[in-house]
């Protein structure tokens, strides 16, 4: 069992290998949103691991799955969206002394 650690692009890239194949280095980096390097320098670290199998062809390079026993490791954690809030008191109104009605 392969071990990968959650929340990492390590585990976006694997992600992806498994659902969509073939699959070129140019369309990983245009889903994931990936600088195109570190697509580069993860798939070259699986390629000698022995995880995957790069083929390269004229003008793109697909990329093969050989395993498919991951497991991904951590807790899957969700941002939480903060709202920064003025660090000034807000200013006090008037109330309205006259008739409700008219």
């Amino acid at each position: 069992m392969i071990e990968i650690t959650s929340g990492t692009n390590e585990e976006r890239i694997i992600k992806l290998l498994q659902k969509t194949y073939p699959i070129t280095i140019s369309e990983v980096v245009k889903q994931l949103h990936i600088s195109r390097n570190v697509v580069t320098r993860v798939l070259q670290k699986f390629q000698t691991k022995g995880y995957v199998q790069l083929e390269p062809l004229p003008g793109k390079t697909y990329i093969r799955l050989k395993r498919r026993d991951f497991k991904f490791l951590g807790k899957k954690r969700q941002r939480k969206f903060i709202k920064h809030h003025s660090k000034g008191k807000k200013p006090v109104t008037k109330e309205y002394d006259g008739m409700m009605y008219s």
